[in-house]
């Protein structure tokens, strides 16, 4: 977020984290000087922007308000509202969240990448205005998300992106023990961008559910998972589970009720 900023015109003054080198390197990179956290001071400065790690907020925060710092403090957490800053406003500072609904798997230097995407921010006024203004300048999408939502705002952000890793990971291991090409992994990715594409593209998303359960074949779900349970009985139950959720967003009522009574008597091979 440092590159996207200075690519965008602002200039970036210092730079402090608990890794040294790692601070001593961006800090090159962009021109800028390198602290500790614990000497950090930014007054006069028009932001400070913390990304760093969630647990690491509240202690940073109070460490960093017995030292004057810059008009606004903003912080990058997804499940943490403006209130874990409460001693750096206590202090003086306009305080809030910038949460950038993205994946981070290597530092992405292109402001570009950020072009659509979700900001969920929330803080005092002049917070939110700091927040909102940098969103635009990436060409993404900035909203408010209130501290009550944040829990489930992040929670369904971790299923939306580590959840659908998991369950690609999952598939792959399924096909694994069945001695299948690795061909087939490729398969399987191929198969999930293009139903990530469909959702993209349907009116509302339970439209673009597809497989067994979605389509009411319930009795070849059920041959299909007995299978698997046969050889992993937790990871069958998780399947189910999410059959079920197929079912209440894709199906009637009397269908859910239909592979509820199926799981007591499962058919087998």
């Amino acid at each position: 977020m440092a590159h996207w900023m200075t690519a965008r015109g602002a200039e970036i003054v210092t730079i402090a984290g608990r890794d040294s080198a790692r601070t001593a390197t961006l800090a090159r990179e962009l021109g800028a000087a390198a602290v500790a956290v614990d000497r950090l001071e930014t007054s006069g400065e028009s932001l400070l922007l913390l990304t760093i790690s969630d647990p690491a907020l509240p202690s940073v925060a109070t460490q960093l308000a017995m030292r004057p710092q810059a008009e606004v403090v903003l912080h990058t957490a997804g499940a943490l509202d403006a209130s874990v800053l409460e001693p750096l406003r206590e202090a003086g500072c306009s305080t809030g969240s910038l949460h950038p609904l993205m994946a981070f798997p290597r530092v992405l230097t292109d402001p570009r990448q950020a072009k659509g995407k979700v900001f969920a921010l929330d803080g005092t006024p002049e917070a939110r205005a700091m927040a909102e203004r940098l969103a635009l300048s990436w060409d993404g999408s900035p909203v408010h998300v209130s501290a009550e939502a944040r829990p489930i705002y992040h929670l369904a952000a971790s299923l939306a992106a580590g959840g659908v890793v998991t369950l690609l990971a999952t598939a792959f291991e399924m096909a694994s023990r069945q001695g299948l090409p690795h061909e087939v992994e490729k398969g399987y990715l191929a198969l999930a961008r293009g139903a990530i594409e469909q959702a993209s593209q349907a009116s509302d998303i339970s439209g673009a559910i597809t497989g067994p359960v979605a389509r009411g074949e319930i009795d070849t779900f059920l041959r299909q998972v007995a299978i698997l349970e046969d050889l992993d009985r937790e990871l069958a139950q998780a399947v189910r589970g999410l059959a079920n959720l197929t079912i209440r967003f894709t199906s009637q009522e009397s269908e859910g009720k239909a592979l509820s009574e199926a799981r007591a008597e499962t058919p087998r091979p």
